[in-house]
């Protein structure tokens, strides 16, 4: 088998090496495996960039619409549907679905209900662009033995100081919680407002970039929290929402998010 296209981005290359199919795009690139044959060429630029700018369908608003569907991987979801699932309106969201289904990330039924085609690569490109540090990060140390102990006294601090759940942990936090694969230092919490000095002063914060195990995160949209739920006594964001900010982590990151994904995200 062998699959042409006009420019084979990262996502795809991942796919069709874990699918072990050969590839060349129009662009100059190849991976070509067979008996006695072997051609591999890479960094050919696209020569089939669209001129303007590009529409980005998992920036920050309109990734609402992709994440929707990723939870929801195998059920046919109407544009209505969406748009109250969502929160954005009927228009915006028409405009990403036809941008998504044009991109051929989407299936459509006899009633144009839509559901992810292929729900890895669907997730892949998503990741590929997405970037944790668009959002806003406070970086910095608080005394604790171990990331679990940190995450339960961060945890237990926002409850008592929110009324109501508007912060969840992500990254490899969130990550362990899910999967109890990968011990970690650094603890990450998504937060609907930056915390009051009066929080950061009751855990013993000291804002620091070197050396920081704890990360305060504004959300550059407040869907990351879609889906948050509790894992024991912690408010983590979805599985899906995890896997994508583990991109943006370090030590570990990349073990936990493969283990995460074998675990939470088999779109059964």
């Amino acid at each position: 088998r062998l699959v042409v296209v006009p420019f084979m981005g990262d996502a795809g290359r991942g796919l069709c090496d874990r699918a072990k199919v050969s590839w060349l795009d129009l662009s100059g690139n190849a991976r070509v495996f067979a008996p006695g044959l072997r051609i591999q060429v890479e960094g050919r630029p696209n020569k089939f960039v669209q001129r303007g700018r590009p529409p980005n369908v998992f920036a920050p608003k309109s990734s609402r619409v992709a994440r929707q569907l990723l939870l929801h991987p195998r059920r046919f979801q109407t544009q209505a549907e969406l748009a109250r699932e969502t929160g954005l309106g009927d228009g915006y969201v028409s405009k990403i679905a036809n941008r998504l289904k044009q991109q051929q990330y989407l299936e459509t039924d006899d009633t144009r209900a839509v559901r992810p085609a292929n729900p890895d690569l669907m997730l892949d490109a998503w990741a590929e662009a997405y970037d944790f540090q668009h959002h806003r990060i406070l970086a910095g140390h608080v005394p604790a033995r171990s990331g679990f102990e940190l995450l339960e006294l961060v945890g237990r601090s926002l409850t008592v100081a929110n009324d109501r759940p508007l912060w969840a942990a992500t990254g490899l936090a969130a990550a362990w919680l899910y999967t109890e694969f990968a011990t970690f230092r650094l603890a990450t919490f998504y937060l609907a407002a930056m915390p009051a000095r009066s929080l950061l002063d009751q855990i013993g914060f000291v804002e620091e970039t070197r050396g920081a195990n704890l990360w305060f995160v504004l959300p550059d949209d407040d869907g990351v929290f879609q889906a948050s739920r509790l894992e024991g006594e912690i408010r983590c964001v979805s599985p899906l929402q995890a896997y994508l900010d583990l991109k943006g982590h370090p030590e570990r990151a990349n073990d936990a998010a493969a283990e995460l994904r074998r675990q939470r995200l088999t779109w059964s």
